[in-house]
């Protein structure tokens, strides 16, 4: 299976480097799952998207600095080709600002959250077992690093996880649509580096609990297992 992956922000050099790009993380992730699956990488944020939208089994879109919201070209063209997979059927995977615009895309809303920033390890609950996960959960754990939150779904989305912090945390629609707001793909490294950026925004009560959730494992490896899991199975119908 070829994954194709739609990058929505660029990383400084210094960052890549200690980090790796968003494709880099995706790949090292998807990889550990899966070492028979391979890349193909988009920069949709410089304008760049497949010649032919089934050159990749399922395509994900990355998180991003911007917000869904955000009157950038480059946003508006990607809510485009976003309508453009629905319509096709085509497999999509949504994450963290991926989540966001797949949901106002199609219909949903985003705004800045009134609970403010989420950071750290955080727990979803699940709403719906799906025949795509591998095996039966009650909740998964993810890191998070988002002030933008889905607050309404598209009219044919069907939600499958929240919280009280994050009611939208992932959401399906049919077979061929999964998102997830939270990070299955960083780094509790990366993460903390995030974090300590933003120590003065977040303020210490959300500084020092994020910093204690990342002691705590998360569940990047499963959730990865159920994306993959999701794009293998046809396209036709709900499940």
């Amino acid at each position: 299976m070829q994954i194709g992956i739609l990058e929505a922000d660029t990383l400084q050099a210094d960052i890549r480097e200690k980090y790796g790009s968003y494709a880099d993380m995706f790949k090292q992730l998807f990889l550990s799952v899966d070492n028979r699956l391979t890349f193909k990488v988009y920069k949709v944020i410089e304008g760049r998207y497949p010649e032919n939208r089934v050159e990749c089994d399922a395509y994900v879109i990355s998180g991003s600095k911007f917000s869904a919201y955000d009157n950038e070209p480059w946003i508006l063209q990607l809510q485009k080709y976003i309508m453009q997979l629905h319509q096709h059927k085509i497999k999509l995977i949504g994450i963290c600002f991926g989540h966001q615009i797949i949901a106002q895309a199609l219909g949903g809303a985003v705004e800045k959250s009134k609970n403010g920033w989420g950071a750290g390890n955080m727990t979803s609950h699940i709403e719906h077992t799906k025949p795509w996960m591998s095996q039966p959960e009650t909740q998964f754990s993810l890191l998070v690093s988002h002030q933008d939150q889905v607050i309404s779904l598209p009219e044919q989305a069907e939600r499958i996880a929240g919280s009280n912090f994050c009611e939208n945390a992932s959401f399906q629609i049919a077979n061929h649509i999964l998102t997830f707001q939270g990070h299955p793909e960083f780094s509790p490294d990366y993460l903390k580096y995030l974090v300590n950026k933003r120590r003065d925004i977040l303020g210490d009560e959300k500084y020092y609990r994020a910093i204690d959730s990342l002691c705590q494992q998360s569940d990047a490896q499963l959730v990865a297992q159920w994306i993959i899991g999701f794009s293998c199975m046809q396209s036709v119908g709900n499940q």
